[in-house]
């Protein structure tokens, strides 16, 4: 297998491991160095638990918060993806009170990995409009 196919396997891994929060496969995907940055966190996260950081931050607002890998491109060393982020606003989420609101929204990541297969980062376009507007927060 190429590496452009074995970084598409890993992101299917990788959805699993974001729906699911799964600890082993957040240590087994993530590259232990790797730095990942929200706003629940003036420092950056590192590594598999790190990351996983997020999703629970994520969580404490949607708890039934799911991605949906809608579309990929890979190369040797990046993926980029398309997601379908939907939730409940069931939890306070950045200083608002839930609301009940349902979000569904797209968001896309571009992830890099290193020679061993490990994700080493993760840039996100801004998707936080996307769950910002059905709250409110934002026109």
């Amino acid at each position: 297998m190429n590496l452009t196919e074995r970084n598409k396997e890993l992101m299917k891994k990788f959805e699993t491991m974001i729906n699911t929060a799964d600890t082993e496969l957040a240590e087994e995907l993530v590259a232990s160095d790797a730095p990942f940055y929200t706003p629940a966190s003036p420092e950056p996260l590192y590594g598999g638990k790190g990351y996983l950081s997020v999703v629970h931050w994520m969580r404490s607002g949607f708890s039934d918060v799911q991605w949906k890998l809608e579309e990929m491109v890979a190369d040797e060393d990046k993926v980029a993806v398309r997601w379908t982020l939907t939730g409940t606003h069931d939890g306070e989420f950045l200083g608002v009170k839930a609301t009940g609101k349902k979000i569904k929204t797209s968001v896309m990541n571009f992830y890099y990995f290193n020679k061993d297969g490990k994700i080493t980062n993760d840039i996100a376009a801004e998707g936080m409009i996307g769950i910002l507007r059905p709250l409110g927060l934002s026109k």
